[in-house]
């Protein structure tokens, strides 16, 4: 009965936690979303985090599994570039690289 209590709090904690999280920005920058960095930020920041992720993904190391050193992670990754430079779809390229990186991990 314990852990049952404990985990109840546990999951509690961890739901405010993320719920102030996403509340925070609007309540604190909800008059302010004129303001040229917000905008700025807007603009910016989706495609930085983008890159990052993109950047975290190809460097990690030793979880290569392709017969060519980095294919695995290469691959889907040109596909999504090519993909998004040709329909500009952010939805579309993000579906079929991830759908190219499950199906090269699955063979």
């Amino acid at each position: 009965m314990d852990n049952i209590n404990y985990l109840l709090a546990f999951i509690a904690v961890a739901t405010l936690a993320t719920f102030a999280t996403r509340v925070i920005p609007f309540v604190f920058f909800g008059g302010h979303s004129e303001h040229p960095l917000i905008r700025h930020l807007g603009r910016q920041l989706p495609a930085a985090v983008m890159a990052l992720l993109v950047v975290i993904f190809l460097l990690r190391s030793g979880e290569w599994s392709a017969p060519v050193f980095g294919a695995d992670a290469l691959l889907p990754s040109l596909l999504v570039v090519g993909l998004h430079f040709w329909r500009r779809n952010a939805l579309l390229s993000i579906i079929a690289g991830t759908a190219c990186y499950m199906a090269i991990q699955q063979m």
